[in-house]
């Protein structure tokens, strides 16, 4: 097996970054810098841990570095990211994150969303087409909002938004409806008795200790449970699927489906 090439970063090194909190599970730089060294371009991603309150002078402050070329954004940032960008797509928009920005020449912002896209597209690849099916996602956050987005472009049936922060989930509510009239419900609290697919789009998951997102006891047979977390690649919730012979769907698909994106919208 040959090895991936490793990354000479010199001066003229194009600089991107990725700002989270935590950040020790990111995939992306794995992922995206060996593609990077395969394809000879002078390129890198760095990980920055970011705390939430720090977001915006760090975004600001690498508006000034003239060798940053761009910024991915994961978990807790990309609803803030998208009030620091100066253009954001539609989809972004009606998402309310973003989880990447391009430098400008003249040093503004453009942002996008590629999570939804990603994760539709892994999930297509692992067999599980979603267009006419009873969805829900647990979890409103950036991720979440993205993922219900694309999932109502790709023509799932319904689509029932469930997050514990209820102002939050009203707003993306409201939102999503005026965009898909009468498709979207939302709930405190997850109604999965009739849903052919429901995804984990929270954090819980990262930690071992943390509880499940939702009791998988209360779906039915034939449903499909999908993560968004990839790391551990077989998360607590996905092991209860496992355990009660529900087809699952892991979480790194999403991220592997966006590099293309990535690569395209950086001009890499």
């Amino acid at each position: 097996m040959t090895a991936a090439p490793t990354p000479v970063i010199g001066g003229a090194t194009r600089v991107y970054v990725l700002l989270g909190d935590p950040i020790a599970q990111v995939r992306a730089p794995g992922l995206l810098n060996p593609v990077l060294a395969r394809r000879g371009t002078d390129a890198v991603l760095v990980p920055m841990h970011v705390a939430p309150g720090d977001v915006a002078p760090v975004v600001d402050g690498l508006r000034r570095v003239v060798n940053v070329h761009g910024i991915l954004v994961t978990v807790p940032h990309k609803a803030t990211a998208l009030t620091l960008a100066d253009r954001v797509t539609a989809r972004a928009r009606l998402a309310g994150s973003v989880n990447a920005l391009r430098r400008e020449p003249d040093g503004s912002w453009s942002a996008d969303t590629f999570d939804g896209v990603g994760f539709v597209r892994g999930l297509v690849a692992g067999g599980h087409r979603p267009h006419g099916l009873r969805t829900c996602v647990v979890g409103a956050g950036g991720a979440g909002s993205a993922i219900a987005v694309a999932l109502l472009d790709a023509g799932v049936a319904g689509l029932c938004l469930v997050d514990t922060d209820a102002g939050r989930l009203d707003t993306l509510r409201r939102r999503l409806s005026d965009a898909y009239p009468g498709r979207v419900d939302a709930a405190t609290r997850p109604r999965l008795a009739d849903v052919d697919l429901v995804v984990n789009a929270t954090p819980l998951g990262l930690r071992p200790d943390d509880p499940l997102p939702f009791p998988v006891a209360d779906l039915p047979a034939h449903a499909v449970v999908a993560e968004i977390i990839m790391s551990p690649a077989e998360t607590p919730l996905l092991r209860a699927a496992r355990q009660r012979q529900l087809a699952g769907h892991p979480g790194e698909p999403m991220l592997a489906q966006q590099i293309d994106s990535y690569l395209e919208f950086f001009g890499l």
